[in-house]
């Protein structure tokens, strides 16, 4: 959420926001509700000062002029109350457009209308040569009894799937091994809920625009896709000291997502599944552009020198304006080589926000001079199970059916390879 005084001062960049983000939204139409709200609190507080002075008037008043000074306040009473039910209105329409209006994006996000003008700027890692006919994921985890997608779907229904014995403890080894990783990093570890409620999704830009992809419960509850939600959340309506700053969290977490409007898209296989688990690198710093930017590099070279250190060619885009989100200031990708596909596939995004998700969540900080600031936001998947398991299995695929294990896992796993058993 931007603040409005911004917006009025700045409306040519937020029109200018929405689009590059290729977001509808008719700041003018704010503006002009923003306009009513401050005349309907005016008046409000008018009639509530002319009550007051009122009520004072009362206790000495005698007689007529007491029944005179009644008459009046009834009157006022029934004004103020018919404004009250009218700003209540607008009120309602005020919030609803402030939370569509979108974040500035930096200026060095390229134009574009989606993930295909997407900028490549890095490229890491030789592209397997086999010598053998390569077989995909699928083919491979079911022969070596690490995946039942079958029995999956009939448990599960639609992208349902089991792990189990190799393709089971490969994804023990891979949490256990991004922990020690990413803990050296000083983060501070955490389990968080996935079941969440609907101010924690707010806040995090998740709701209003994408409830179509979100589970709800019988209760109004959600289950959240990526534990940046309850991260978030955990400081809301708190305020910080600066030296707590930086606060970096490395949450772990069940996520869910119900794919919507994916239905037709990666039906097969472990790259596009409901219920998965993540790893995911959040962080609250001062209010600051620089170290919002500092900080956002960090995060994703992080997760690049953990895919570095596991062997898996990769790429790192910069997200063009079409495919931001509405909070999103700037956005990398990292996309894993998929061999059997002949292309790179998302992996991790990081992304920074400046105070666009803490002023929705209410999380400030006391600076040095003792005012209250809105810290900055910004995260980062570290890594995703099981979708990394896709490139894994088949950029390590041998010709004769066993995986080689990357030697990092090697000691989580107890061998270094993966065969029939």
């Amino acid at each position: 959420m931007l603040d409005i005084k911004f917006i009025r001062e700045n409306r040519e960049l937020v029109e200018m926001a929405a689009k590059k983000k290729r977001i509808e939204f008719d700041v003018a139409r704010l503006l002009e509700v923003d306009d009513k709200r401050k005349t309907l609190q005016a008046r409000v507080e008018e009639k509530r000062s002319e009550q007051n002075a009122g009520n004072k008037e009362i206790v000495s008043a005698k007689g007529p002029e007491k029944t005179q000074i009644l008459e009046k306040m009834k009157f006022v009473k029934e004004a103020m109350e018919k404004d009250g039910e009218e700003l209540k209105k607008v009120m309602q329409e005020w919030h609803s457009l402030m939370l569509q209006v979108p974040n500035i994006p930096d200026i060095t996000v390229p134009e574009g209308e989606s993930d295909a003008d997407n900028k490549e700027i890095k490229k890491h890692g030789d592209l397997p040569k086999f010598d053998f006919e390569p077989k995909s994921h699928i083919e491979i985890m079911t022969a070596l009894g690490m995946v039942d997608f079958e029995r999956g779907i009939k448990v599960s229904g639609f992208r349902g799937y089991y792990l189990k014995g190799d393709g089971a403890l490969l994804s023990f080894a891979i949490w256990n091994y991004a922990r020690d990783f990413f803990l050296k990093k000083n983060f501070i570890p955490m389990i968080v809920p996935s079941l969440v409620k609907r101010e924690s999704l707010l806040g995090t830009g998740f709701l209003p625009q994408g409830e179509e992809d979100l589970y709800k419960t019988q209760d109004g509850e959600y289950l959240a896709g990526t534990g940046e939600v309850a991260t978030m959340g955990y400081h809301m309506d708190e305020v910080l000291s600066k030296e707590e700053l930086p606060k970096k969290f490395l949450s772990f977490s069940p996520c869910f997502r119900r794919e919507a409007g994916s239905h037709s898209k990666d039906v097969k296989g472990l790259i596009r599944v409901h219920e998965f688990y993540k790893l995911e690198q959040v962080v609250l710093c001062e209010a600051s552009h620089e170290e919002s930017v500092k900080q956002h590099e960090e995060l994703n070279r992080n997760t690049e020198e953990f895919i570095e250190s596991l062997g898996i060619p990769y790429h790192t885009v910069v997200n063009c304006g079409g495919d931001l989100g509405l909070g999103q200031v700037k956005k990398y990708d990292i996309e894993l080589w998929v061999p059997l596909e002949n292309t790179y596939r998302e992996i991790s995004s990081a992304s920074y926000f400046h105070d666009f998700q803490t002023r929705r969540l209410n999380i400030r900080y006391k600076d040095t001079d003792g005012k209250l600031k809105y810290a900055h936001s910004l995260n980062s998947t570290a890594i995703p199970t099981p979708r990394i398991l896709v490139s894994l299995i088949e950029n390590f695929q041998e010709v004769d059916g066993k995986v080689k294990i990357p030697k990092v896992l090697q000691d989580y796993m107890g061998k270094k390879k993966i065969e029939v058993k």
